[in-house]
């Protein structure tokens, strides 16, 4: 099998998948009497000229690491947006695109607290929680025509945990 070592998700190096939603940082306005920090706008949400917004609820089962990554998938027509219900832990991987295929994968692990967009178009594996309860706020694309396309590697990769620092 071929390797990835997840790393720590950042919005620097997540950029070219999407978007990294946490609370880093000073809040862009304060709002509700001064007691409350709006993080305004962290996400580009893209749902087609014939789509529009849904909220869904998705509860996974929690995966572990190493973990053997067979299958990326992405949606052509939309943005999807992942926002764990808990502070718990999950696993994000991605691949760039090459020429309508995925190219060698990258993994993240976020740190509880943060949830991401992904663009449209992007390569990425299932959703991966790493912790019970596995609950998520999926921000996606509703609409009539197809918005999935899979592609399952020949070869396997296995994600490992980074070594500690």
């Amino acid at each position: 099998m071929r390797q990835v070592t997840a790393q720590p998700l950042t919005a620097e190096a997540f950029s070219p998948y999407g978007d990294v939603l946490d609370t880093t940082g000073d809040p862009d306005r304060l709002i509700n009497q001064g007691l409350c920090g709006r993080y305004h706008d962290r996400a580009q949400l893209d749902f087609g000229a014939d789509g529009r917004a849904g909220i869904s609820l998705f509860k996974a089962e929690p995966r572990a690491l190493p973990y053997q990554l067979d299958m990326v998938e992405r949606h052509p027509d939309g943005s999807q947006a992942f926002i764990p219900m808990s502070l718990t832990s999950f696993l994000v991987i991605v691949a760039p695109d090459n020429n309508g295929e995925p190219n060698t994968p990258l993994a993240f692990l976020t740190r509880p607290g943060q949830a991401i967009n992904l663009h449209r178009g992007t390569w990425h594996g299932v959703l991966t929680p790493l912790d019970a309860p596995g609950l998520y706020a999926v921000v996606d694309r509703i609409g009539s025509s197809p918005n999935l396309q899979e592609h399952w590697f020949e070869t396997p990769y296995v994600v490992l945990r980074p070594e500690p620092a």
